[in-house]
């Protein structure tokens, strides 16, 4: 019997079989290919991958035909009677297909939850440098695992090669920790989001307006104009004030008045701190009290709230406020103080002599 003989008969008495597996193949074909084009539709509506629909999307986009191909010959192969090589070709091609399809659809998933917990590119080139990075890390995990399984679905011992690859990893690891460290700091930063490009913060002693986020250090432009740098590990250890993140500044401006003040001309301090605030827009008053008498005057503090972020503007406002507030004691004859010193002599009876004149009612510094 020729070769061409067996294999009619083969197809001959698989007819009905390998119809139903076509037919089954086909269907599998066809819904597959029905979700990668959803997956494309979905991509298209949210390109960047903000929300879920994106994420699904670009996984179910990512189907390969070559996938579909051999998912479709491993159906026919099961519903039909086929030889052990042809059955055996098809399961490994099958095998093969099946594990790359899976770390493809693995690594879009985890790139698609990057982007969406990013949101929008919050630390400028940050998104994109991580993104290059874990995609390296990731495909290289993710297909190193494919490998190990194919090779065991394939019969081959893989013992030997899993212990070289963890020690492999171990060694990495240990030898780039200090990378791997601000890497992960940055991603850390990246998806908390504790602050972002273009906020101002304050750490220890240092207060700067974020230019950079990088995978190893941030970048900041302090106020006097120099940049300073940090590593991402280290500015992580640190208590952060993200001072972009503040609904109004808070502003206080200590004053005092002389010490021969009448104690019932204090009571008008108030109202006149209320009225010179009235006139600057934007800042509200929180209060204006006496806070405690020092050698050479009575100290008032004077606290308000600013609803701007700009620093500039916080800096004009306030100086309407101080001349505002001066303008207002002024007409009120309410004189600031000034350190002064108050010798005393006495008389040759003995008669206390008063440094000052006698109160008019105005209040002497």
């Amino acid at each position: 019997m020729t070769y061409f003989t067996r294999t009619y008969d083969w197809f001959t008495a698989n007819a009905d079989a390998l119809l139903i597996g076509g037919i089954v193949a086909a269907l599998l074909v066809l819904a597959m290919l029905a979700l990668r084009w959803l997956g494309g539709k979905m991509v298209a509506r949210d390109p960047r991958g903000h929300h879920w629909k994106g994420v699904v999307g670009r996984v179910l986009s990512r189907t390969s035909i070559w996938f579909m191909v051999a998912a479709a010959l491993d159906v026919v192969a099961r519903y039909a009677d086929m030889p052990p090589r042809p059955e055996h070709l098809f399961y490994a091609l099958f095998t093969i297909a099946a594990a790359l399809q899976a770390a493809v659809w693995a690594r879009e998933l985890i790139l698609g939850v990057v982007h969406r917990n990013a949101g929008e590119d919050p630390g400028g080139s940050t998104l994109g440098s991580a993104t290059a990075v874990i995609r390296v890390l990731v495909s290289v995990a993710l297909f190193g695992l494919a490998l190990v399984a194919i090779l065991d679905n394939l019969g081959v011992n893989v013992t030997a090669l899993v212990a070289g690859l963890g020690v492999g990893g171990i060694a990495i690891g240990l030898a780039a920790q200090g990378i791997f460290s601000d890497l992960f700091a940055a991603l850390a930063i990246l998806f908390d989001r504790p602050f972002r490009r273009g906020d101002t913060i304050r750490y220890d002693t240092t207060t700067g307006t974020v230019e950079r986020i990088g995978l190893k250090t941030t970048r900041l432009r302090s106020p006097s104009g120099e940049q300073v740098v940090m590593a991402n590990t280290k500015l992580l250890e640190r208590e952060i004030h993200n001072l972009a993140e503040a609904h109004s500044r808070r502003v206080a401006i200590p004053f005092g008045l002389g010490l021969r003040t009448p104690p019932a001309r204090l009571a008008d301090v108030a109202p006149i701190a209320t009225v010179a605030l009235a006139s600057v827009p934007g800042c509200t008053l929180v209060r204006c009290v006496l806070v405690g008498i020092g050698s050479s005057s009575l100290d008032h503090e004077l606290l308000y709230d600013d609803d701007s972020l700009d620093p500039d503007a916080n800096a004009a406002r306030k100086a309407k406020v101080i001349a505002a507030l001066l303008t207002g004691l002024d007409s009120a004859a309410l004189l600031l103080a000034t350190p002064t010193q108050t010798a005393f002599s006495a008389a040759p009876d003995g008669t206390l002599i008063l440094p000052w004149a006698p109160t008019t009612g105005r209040g002497e510094a």
